[in-house]
């Protein structure tokens, strides 16, 4: 059984940014770039893409990297960079904005929709403890390790299941 997503007030703050913006298109066009460390999330969906403004044909575009020294995060400059270029933006900049630092509940309702659908399971609210199962939706489960496959997930057990799966670290 699918949980319906919470929406954070940060979530609602970046939603009323990004539709309040003078170039919708360029959010649209960066809606393509995926995380490569969790490929069914766009940076969008992650939380990591911040802000995309244009003047006079240069195209600015803020990022926070989920924590600091992320190794994606080159690779997500390459993305923002290439999909740009394909829609005829070749002047581009692109800033890592470190404060506030990033939060899981940046994370768009759709994203930890699409992580679940993955196996992932997503975030939740510190009150809402312990992580729902995304194979079965059981909430009888046990942390294996606070080191999952990547450093921003850990490792869970569902007892209904059995099955592992990594939780998306709330943050």
């Amino acid at each position: 059984m699918e949980r319906i997503p919470v929406v954070s007030q940060e979530y609602s703050d970046r939603l009323h940014h990004r539709r309040s913006s003078s170039c919708p298109e360029l959010w649209t066009i960066l809606d393509a770039v995926k995380d490569p460390e969790i490929p069914v999330l766009s940076i969008w969906d992650l939380g990591i893409l911040q802000d995309v403004s244009a003047e006079e044909g240069r195209v600015d575009v803020v990022i926070t990297p989920t924590y600091s020294g992320c190794p994606a995060m080159r690779e997500i400059e390459t993305g923002i960079r290439e999909a740009l270029a394909a829609a005829g933006y070749s002047d581009v900049d692109v800033r890592s904005r470190l404060m506030p630092t990033w939060t899981t509940d940046w994370m768009s309702p759709e994203g930890k929709s699409a992580l679940r659908r993955d196996g992932i399971a997503p975030p939740e609210p510190r009150s809402r403890q312990p992580a729902a199962c995304p194979q079965c939706g059981s909430t009888s489960t046990q942390l294996i390790s606070e080191f999952g496959s990547t450093a921003c997930k850990a490792l869970y057990k569902c007892s209904e299941c059995m099955e592992p799966f990594d939780y998306f670290k709330c943050i």
